[in-house]
């Protein structure tokens, strides 16, 4: 389970490193372009239900903390997949990877 670190105040989001890997490569590429976007993401069932939301953009700190000491594979589909989220109305939203082959 990796954390992402969000902000001035240090908000530290608890997510599976693959998730993190995945999110990392949209977060980046929207960033680089100098886009700004909301990301929401579901609460553990250990915090209750609901949701929560950030507003990102490029002057914003994050760091991404990975458990795991090994690069992860990523899946092109999926990063499309919520790239294609990202650049929504809504925002990006954490989407469960499908059963695609890892490009």
């Amino acid at each position: 389970m990796g954390t992402l670190i969000y902000g001035p105040a240090a908000k530290s989001i608890s997510i599976d490193d693959r998730d993190l890997a995945h999110l990392q490569a949209v977060i980046l590429a929207k960033l680089r372009r100098g886009e700004s976007f909301s990301f929401s993401w579901e609460k553990s069932a250990d915090f209750g239900s609901g949701h929560n939301t950030v507003w990102v953009h490029p002057q914003m700190y994050f760091e991404f903390n990975y458990y795991g000491s090994k690069r992860i594979p990523l899946n092109r589909e999926w990063i499309e997949r919520l790239m294609v989220r990202a650049n929504s109305a809504g925002g990006l939203e954490l989407i469960p990877e499908k059963a695609v082959t890892i490009q």
